[in-house]
């Protein structure tokens, strides 16, 4: 059953004796949300599909992922607020990466029947998990047009994204050219060392759940608990026409850098002297740990590309390679010589 569009949330009561069906949870969402549409948005929750404005030469960028208790996130450690707000951050992600400006997001969630149940005095997780995705929404212009809300026996969400970008200008991974330079957004590894950390203090609180982290370990867990999308610098590459490829750092750095020189036919080459390494992180973790949420992107050699945008700090990190019968697609050089990178980051099934 479709729901409706959301930017804007505000507070509601829900029954705490027992667990509420599937219609009134629905109607808690447009309670919450009904009074906020997007630009492009027509129509959104009450009828069996929403209505989205296209503009003309514009084109629709749509992404979906899917998170799963107990593999993207953990009940007993991550918040229900965390965890909406990584929902929909994975998805606004990739939209930066493209160049695109959000739309709408549609939301489909799987839940056990406890997770929609007040626990005392404290609100039930579902609503809790909608506060921390409509914060980032509200922050992105992102209104939440539909989505579909079932029982199950595991946790899960899926998100779909769809943005906006000018007709043939969206930024894609198969752009790089020998000679173009490797830039990268932000930091790197803050979000593998904030999750190294929240496994540690789980390991040595076994007790209660779910964990109650310190507010001094707030600023080292934030790049893994409250990731930022990056929006902003996506249309501001996209629109300036300043990068000729681009990805978003989900999985790690060897394996998404992998995957852009695969699209684009070519090889690189990184330097570790370069990167823009995460305080609390080591050089694997910045080369491995994935879920940054930072872009990657090339541009040619002639380009001006600023030191920061948006407030965001942009490195310049290696070049691109001619691809050739035995050079590495990506190789890592550090002051002992040059050694090649193998994708190990995230992969499903591997």
């Amino acid at each position: 059953m479709p729901f409706r569009a959301a930017i804007r949330s505000r507070p509601t009561r829900f029954p705490s004796s027992s667990a509420r069906g599937e219609l009134e949870i629905i109607r808690q969402i447009r309670i919450r949300t009904e009074h906020t549409t997007g630009s492009a948005l027509s129509l959104g929750i009450g009828d069996d599909c929403a209505l989205l404005r296209s503009r003309p030469g514009d084109e629709f960028a749509v992404t979906t992922d899917l998170s799963i208790a107990g593999r993207h996130f953990r009940l007993d450690w991550h918040s229900p607020e965390s965890i909406g707000h990584r929902t929909l951050a994975r998805g606004l992600s990739d939209l930066a990466a493209m160049g695109a400006r959000p739309v709408a997001a549609f939301l489909s969630l799987g839940l056990p029947r406890e997770l929609t149940v007040a626990s005392g005095r404290r609100p039930p997780w579902v609503q809790r998990f909608l506060q921390g995705l409509l914060a980032l929404a509200a922050a992105h212009k992102t209104p939440l047009a539909g989505g579909d809300l079932a029982e199950s026996p595991v946790a899960l969400v899926d998100i779909v994204l769809v943005g906006r970008v000018p007709r043939g200008k969206a930024l894609l991974r198969s752009g790089a050219r020998p000679g173009h330079q490797l830039y990268v957004t932000g930091t790197l590894g803050g979000a593998a060392a904030g999750l190294a950390r929240l496994a540690e203090w789980a390991a040595a609180h076994p007790d209660p759940r779910p964990l109650q982290i310190p507010l001094r370990l707030d600023a080292l867990l934030a790049p893994h608990l409250y990731p930022q999308p990056r929006i902003a610098q996506g249309i501001w590459l996209q629109r300036r026409a300043v990068a000729s490829a681009a990805i978003d750092l989900s999985d790690g750095l060897s394996t998404d850098l992998a995957h852009l020189c695969q699209e684009s036919a070519v090889a690189a080459e990184i330097y570790a002297a370069l990167l823009p390494i995460h305080p609390a992180s080591t050089l694997a973790q910045a080369l491995n740990g994935g879920e940054d949420y930072e872009l990657l992107f090339t541009a040619p050699a002639s380009t001006r590309v600023p030191r920061s945008v948006g407030g965001v700090r942009i490195t310049r990190i290696g070049c691109i390679l001619p691809r050739r019968p035995g050079r590495p697609a990506v190789t890592l050089v550090t002051p002992q010589g040059r050694e090649p990178l193998s994708p190990q980051g995230w992969q499903h099934f591997s």
